[in-house]
């Protein structure tokens, strides 16, 4: 049975409901409208990542400060894009990054992307989400796994990003039942490759395996004719008029 049903919330629930979490937009020189698209009033955005290059860049970008700015103006969390390399890239790397964010683009807290998921590396994540903590009060903090993590990892972040790939590997997906032991604003789901047809059910499966926090997108990682993967993140969906309204009007059960 790929869902799980929740019966229960648990006592950190926020009452946030479904909503929206950018995993990564294409740079605002080269995507000016999906920028101003994120900030119109009533999205129902939960955070967007600022992901200068790959990271928070090596000097000041003033084009991303104000993308960013205006974002954070109209009431949506910014977070930075940190990658961890499956916990290879060093902790003193990692902090550089997080207080090149702060002091370059005030971002609300981060993500760090392909966050380690095993039980031998839950001592340095936790290590790392401590310092963030320090550094930056009231971070949020998103472990971007792309799976389902030691149930360990809970307890230090704000959110786990418990699935990242294709549709054809979501759709018959499975949740882990330690999940049901916390409350959905806990989980993200990023879903990519996701047809316009199959939106309605995407968004179900989302509700039924407990993941408030979701991203889905009708592009694809694959370049039709090119070798190499591509980023199915940078663009908005074709559908996003659709997906906001369905998720902003809350989604059927």
């Amino acid at each position: 049975m790929p869902y799980l049903t929740r019966t229960r919330r648990g006592p950190t629930a926020t009452g946030l409901g479904t909503g929206l979490g950018v995993p990564g937009v294409a740079h605002p020189l080269l995507a000016p409208d999906e920028w101003n698209r994120l900030g119109r009033p009533g999205t129902p955005l939960h955070w967007v990542v600022l992901n200068v290059a790959d990271g928070p860049g090596v000097q000041p970008d003033p084009h991303c400060l104000e993308a960013a700015g205006r974002l954070r103006n109209a009431g949506v969390r910014v977070l930075g894009h940190i990658d961890t390399a499956y916990g290879l890239r060093g902790f003193g790397g990692i902090i550089s990054d997080a207080h090149r964010f702060l002091d370059w683009y005030r971002v609300d807290g981060f993500l760090l992307d392909r966050c380690p998921a095993g039980r031998e590396d839950l001592p340095e994540v936790r290590r790392t989400v401590a310092t963030l903590r320090v550094i930056h009060e009231e971070a949020h903090v998103v472990l971007g796994h792309g799976t389902h993590p030691h149930p360990g990892y809970a307890e230090h972040a704000d959110q786990l990003v418990t699935f990242s790939g294709s549709w054809s590997d979501y759709r018959w997906s499975q949740v882990a039942e330690w999940t049901a032991d916390h409350p959905p604003e806990r989980f993200c789901h990023f879903v990519h490759g996701v047809p316009r047809p199959h939106l309605e059910e995407a968004l179900r499966i989302a509700r039924w395996q407990g993941a408030d926090t979701i991203w889905f997108t009708d592009h694809s990682d694959r370049v039709s004719g090119r070798a190499g993967p591509a980023d199915p993140w940078g663009p908005l969906p074709g559908y996003w008029d659709d997906i906001v309204s369905r998720v902003g009007t809350g989604v059927s059960e």
